[in-house]
């Protein structure tokens, strides 16, 4: 946490940012800025009035019982994390449509061989998750030619026209049915915990490709590894786990089937983590409303 304490500094030099191994005077804390925080600290902070967590989601604050819920919390709502999403997401639905993998593998074996080029158009992209970065991996993919659908608990107004939403339960099916490619980048909560599992996989078109850009909790691993060997999925791109790092010995490593990047797909640059902070900050002495305030009844 020391290069976000710079960042801090740097853009507000009147603050004071304390850093140590230990917490020091409990006291004198009033924020917690925190990622997976031990069960029980911020229950402990007699002062403390702000929850910031430094990521888009807050799953990693609900596994602590004690978790101070009177208290607001805050996560990162940030352009250019979901810049750096819709580029990854594009790299995992391209490179796979397109079938990079194998001139990779020519190219290695000095061979020049070609294949039928697939336009975008003929493969459909389901977006599992229409928030913040999924409405803007939507966007991006449209944009690109792709045939785009995503699904979310609610309906959501500011939809591309391009792109054909599906809303609840009653419609997971039917959105399903039309992804040749499924991106999950849902909250986790109790509803989406092991979510994407055998039944859900059982509704996806035959050979389609998982790519989990959420958390590694809404993935059942052995429903994963089975669907795989049956041949109901094709391919899985997989950037979060529910052990990160991956322990080695995992059969994800050296699966054929199986991409895996180390929880990389996008990042937050520290100086906005700061500023947001002093914006919460602020609008919190204001009782100003502020769209990345968590709502602890909904898990986000």
């Amino acid at each position: 946490m020391s290069a976000m304490a710079e960042a801090w500094r740097a853009r507000h030099p009147g603050h004071d940012v304390r850093l140590a191994q230990a917490l020091g005077d409990p006291a004198e804390i009033d924020v917690a800025v925190c990622w997976f925080p031990p069960p029980g600290v911020l229950a402990s902070l007699p002062r403390l009035r702000l929850i910031q967590s430094v990521g888009a989601g807050i799953e990693h604050l609900l596994h602590d019982p004690l978790l101070p819920r009177h208290l607001p919390a805050f996560r990162i709502i940030d352009p250019q994390m979901a810049e750096g999403m819709a580029a990854y997401v594009s790299w995992a639905v391209i490179s796979a449509q397109r079938g990079m993998s194998r001139y990779t593998e020519a190219q290695r074996a000095g061979l020049w061989a070609t294949a039928e080029v697939e336009p975008p158009r003929q493969h459909r992209v389901g977006i599992l998750g229409l928030g913040a970065l999924g409405l803007n991996c939507a966007r991006t993919l449209s944009a690109l030619g792709y045939r785009v659908v995503g699904w979310s608990r609610s309906a959501k107004p500011d939809l591309p026209a391009a792109v054909e939403g599906f809303v609840g339960a009653a419609q997971l099916p039917a959105f399903l049915g039309r992804c040749d490619s499924l991106v999950c980048l849902l909250p986790l909560t109790a509803q989406t915990h092991g979510m994407l599992d055998a039944a859900l996989f059982a509704q996806l078109p035959v050979g389609a490709h998982l790519i989990n850009v959420g958390r590694g909790d809404h993935l059942v691993e052995a429903d994963l590894l089975a669907a795989l060997s049956s041949g109901q999925l094709g391919l899985a791109t997989l950037d979060t786990f529910s052990v990160e790092p991956l322990p080695a010995g995992h059969a994800f490593w050296g699966h054929p089937q199986v991409r895996i990047t180390p929880h990389v797909a996008t990042r937050t640059p520290l100086d906005v983590i700061a500023a947001q902070l002093l914006e919460n900050l602020q609008g919190l002495s204001h009782d100003t409303p502020s769209a990345r305030q968590v709502n602890w009844a909904r898990g986000y």
